[in-house]
């Protein structure tokens, strides 16, 4: 399985335009290689170097997304609730919400890792799960994954 999105490559910069110095706005991504037994996809975008990357402390989620149609293939740049493919439910972010928060760094220059699993269940609905909590309905029933890595620095 694979992931990918024609704004940055793997390990590149994130545009400006999909951070808090930007629009922050969602990336497109895509994906393909989905195992054909797969119920479910889950994407995860979080970053494991906060707050500092020279001494990190936790895992800031970004957007939490599951039970997002296997076949669906994509999400459109900018994507709205009412454009996520019919059935995808969200989780929550570490800022307590459920809406996409581009990379927003503190201190220095993180990582950014836009993980796709491939489940082999419809998960129910887990009325707003942090990624702790999506990831213990996970277990057991991952099937394949995948990541996309990009960094970000703020100019400012």
């Amino acid at each position: 399985m694979k992931i990918q999105s024609r704004a940055f490559d793997e390990a590149k910069e994130i545009p400006a335009k999909y951070t808090c110095e930007g629009q922050n706005i969602s990336p497109p991504l895509s994906w393909s290689d989905v195992p054909k037994n797969a119920k479910s996809l889950v994407l995860i975008v979080d970053d494991p170097d906060a707050p500092d990357p020279k001494a990190p402390k936790m895992i800031w989620d970004h957007w939490v997304l599951y039970n997002i149609d296997p076949k669906s293939g994509d999400l459109d740049e900018n994507v709205r609730l009412k454009d996520l493919p019919e059935g995808t439910l969200r989780g929550l972010t570490s800022w307590k919400n459920q809406n996409y928060g581009g990379p927003c760094p503190p201190i220095g220059r993180h990582r950014y890792f836009h993980r796709l699993y491939a489940l082999d269940v419809l998960l129910p609905d887990l009325d707003k799960p942090t990624t702790q909590e999506l990831r213990q309905a996970m277990e057991g029933h991952i099937l394949a994954e995948a990541a996309l890595m990009g960094t970000y620095e703020k100019s400012k």
